[in-house]
């Protein structure tokens, strides 16, 4: 019984009952124009006042309002009051306006269905409530049986003022049953008429293939910028931290370190946020290149505790834009597992070479079980992964027979970026 009741009067019954009621407001002005039309075609001067005439006008409103949804804006319109009103899931509904003849179509026999519904269930709501009323109040005039009332005759006899009430309630019932009964039915048809054609899926699944590469882009750049950081100045003031009294230069160099690597990270993270914008923003620092920024990476990580020994025979200022962006990341994040896992005083060789059309980045330093020689890696790996995948290149990292750490990376000169 319960679920009855919710079926004809629950709150998305009533949602939908609106949406039928604006569909018979919507409706109107094309009623009034199809009455103009059929007034001077019949001859009568009182279309109101015949129920077959107001039927054929309203006939002939519903093919003006079809052509009149013909334009594409009709759609976002009719599919936003489905969501909201109808209760239909939002994937299952177009968002944008119609860009063939096909979805106007489509559009415009919703358009039509939606007002040819809404107008009759918007009829029935306004005159059958008014009459259930009479109904059901009907006995407690029966004193005034002798005047009648005006009502047709059968109301003389008590047994049709009996059952007065119950026809009120039952022609009540039969309008919530018909408006849940009409609203189930554009629910029904909606995604079929206003749903999105595989254009629309396609152009939905580029979109989020997109959103999800900014969002994998801006997760990769807070990881090797920031996270690079955080271990740099970790091991900095770990290591100024125990020579603290015994060699006080090491400690200002150490502080001096910290400083310009928190500075610079506040920079690389404006630039990364940037991301999260449309454009970036003005005056934000631009993202580090192997260019512009090797010497200060070494020397950061150098503060850090570790030995690094740095060949460089590639000329950086050679390298496209990107590529020299990317490759400073990859090296970042190279250094940053040495920091994290090699332990404190551990020489690391780093070499950036090119040689047949290739940038070669290298990374090695002693295993003394590095946490990241686990298989799978962590995030780092997985990101340098990412991207010299996007560049077209290759890239190899693990242990050595020698019992040595080596990430080696090939990433073509000119490809794919």
């Amino acid at each position: 019984m319960r679920d009855a009741v919710r079926l004809l009067i629950g709150r998305r019954a009533r949602l939908r009952w609106v949406h039928l009621i604006l569909g018979g407001a919507l409706a109107m002005p094309y009623f009034l124009v199809g009455s103009v039309i059929i007034g001077p075609a019949t001859g009568s001067t009182d279309v109101f006042g015949s129920f077959p005439l107001q039927l054929a006008s309203f006939g002939v409103g519903l093919p003006i309002a079809a052509v009149s949804s013909l334009f594409p804006t009709a759609r976002p319109l009719e599919a936003a009051n489905a969501r909201w009103l109808c209760g239909v899931d939002t994937d299952r509904i177009a968002s944008g306006p119609a860009r063939t003849w096909g979805e106007r179509v489509r559009t415009a026999a919703w358009f039509t269905l939606h007002l040819g519904i809404g107008g009759i269930i918007a009829g029935m709501s306004l005159a059958l409530p008014p009459f259930a009323a009479v109904l059901i109040a009907l006995p407690a005039f029966a004193w005034l049986g002798g005047t009648r009332l005006g009502l047709p005759e059968v109301f003389d006899h008590s047994w049709a003022l009996a059952l007065a009430p119950v026809a009120g309630v039952a022609s009540l019932v039969a309008l919530a049953g018909c408006a849940a009964g009409c609203g189930a039915l554009l629910a029904r048809w909606a995604p079929v008429l206003l749903g999105p054609t595989p254009e629309d899926r396609l152009a939905a699944a580029e979109a989020r293939a997109a959103e999800l590469a900014v969002r994998n882009r801006l997760a990769r750049e807070l990881h090797d910028s920031v996270g690079h950081a955080l271990s740099a100045v970790g091991l900095q003031a770990s290591a100024a931290r125990r020579v603290l009294d015994a060699d006080p230069e090491f400690v200002r160099e150490a502080l001096a370190a910290i400083e310009e690597t928190t500075r610079r990270t506040v920079g690389e993270l404006d630039a990364v946020l940037g991301v999260l914008r449309e454009g970036d923003a003005p005056g934000t620092a631009p993202a580090p290149t192997l260019a512009a920024d090797l010497d200060g990476l070494l020397r950061r990580t150098r503060a850090g505790g570790l030995r690094v020994t740095a060949r460089v025979e590639a000329d950086p200022e050679a390298l496209p834009p990107l590529l020299s962006r990317e490759a400073y990341r990859i090296l970042q994040e190279g250094l940053s597992n040495a920091l994290k896992h090699a332990g404190e005083r551990v020489a690391v060789d780093v070499c950036v070479a090119a040689a047949d059309g290739q940038l070669e980045i290298t990374v090695e330093n002693p295993l003394s079980g590095t946490p990241s020689s686990r298989p799978g890696g962590g995030h780092g790996l997985r990101g340098i992964a990412d991207r010299v995948r996007l560049l077209g290149g290759t890239a190899a990292a693990g242990p050595t027979p020698d019992r040595t750490w080596r990430l080696h990376v090939n990433l073509p000169m000119k490809g794919p970026a």
